[in-house]
């Protein structure tokens, strides 16, 4: 009897820890297959010179890191700053008046809603070779309905200037961009109850006045949400530089996208391309901590 107590108080089973650890270990284990390990690999990339075309590799330290630091690092993060604000802000804008009016009972607004999701649905690349032909030089249809309208002379190169690549590019992926932020702010305003814009509306407030004391406290959780998301998918963004510019033209549009690209694949440095991926990515982290913060306060509101 003494030993076979034990054995039915056990017997043999797992403790709850253990079990949780051996129902997690495939995910724990396909995770760091396919993140951790790529991604550690890829940061101690970063203190070598490593040359894509050659064999072997050097370790040089911090010399990769450095060598952005000092040189085109600041350009880079300005334009990535001036872009990512630019197809952020700008979208927001559209995005949240179309979803003014669709929630204020517009006749056909279904439909309309249905129209405007159209640029949403189509992939970046494609966005890109459509635009891409409304800008073009000697064919594009905007020149021809600047030349038509007056309000130019001759043909511009909007995307071969420096001065209006970013622009360009800019417009290209709010155009893409504002449909998502229109759908998502449209979804925050319709919990806005009907009886709060009643009760502003009999206490004489006009419309813009509703706007500011009723609408936006109600929804600005949600566009907080909302800007943070496009921001940083527009920090890492690469497809609609790429395509449109590659960059340029002399580094007008040149990112952190671009600029990871062009030194690994086009000039074969890999050592000095993941370096500043992983200054990159530092900066990442720090919106990505953002989003999180502004989540969870946004949860203990509630």
């Amino acid at each position: 009897m003494s030993t076979s107590a034990p054995r039915q108080k056990h017997g043999g089973r797992l403790s709850n820890g253990a079990f949780a650890l051996l129902l997690t270990a495939p995910g724990l284990a396909l995770f760091a297959a396919i993140i951790v390990y790529p991604l550690v690999s890829a940061l101690f990339t970063g203190f070598f010179r490593q040359d894509l075309r050659l064999p072997g590799r050097e370790f040089v330290g911090l010399e990769n890191f450095t060598y952005w630091l000092d040189s085109g690092f600041g350009t880079i993060l300005k334009q990535t700053l001036v872009f990512t604000v630019g197809a952020t802000i700008v979208p927001f804008l559209i995005g949240f008046a179309l979803a003014l009016a669709l929630n204020s009972g517009l006749k056909g607004s279904g439909f309309l809603r249905g129209l405007f999701l159209f640029p949403w649905v189509i992939p970046g690349v494609v966005v890109s070779f459509l635009w891409m032909w409304i800008f073009n030089a000697n064919y594009g249809v905007l020149n021809g309905i600047l030349l038509e309208l007056g309000f130019i002379e001759e043909s511009v190169s909007w995307l071969g200037k420096p001065g209006t690549a970013m622009l360009a590019v800019i417009i290209t992926k709010t155009w893409a961009s504002f449909p998502w932020m229109m759908v998502m702010l449209l979804a925050g305003l319709q919990t806005v109850p009907k009886e709060l814009h009643e009760a502003a509306a009999m206490d004489g407030a006009g419309a813009i006045r509703r706007f500011f004391a009723v609408t936006w406290p109600q929804v600005r959780g949600v566009a907080s949400i909302v800007l943070l998301l496009e921001f940083i998918w527009n920090f890492q963004h690469f497809d609609t530089i790429y395509v449109l510019t590659g960059g340029g033209p002399a580094g007008a549009t040149e990112t952190f996208a671009t600029a990871v690209y062009q030194s690994a694949f086009k000039g074969f440095d890999l050592g000095r391309a993941t370096a500043l991926g992983g200054l990159w990515m530092l900066l990442l982290l720090v919106l990505v901590a953002a989003y999180l913060w502004i989540t969870e306060r946004k949860g203990d509101a509630r």
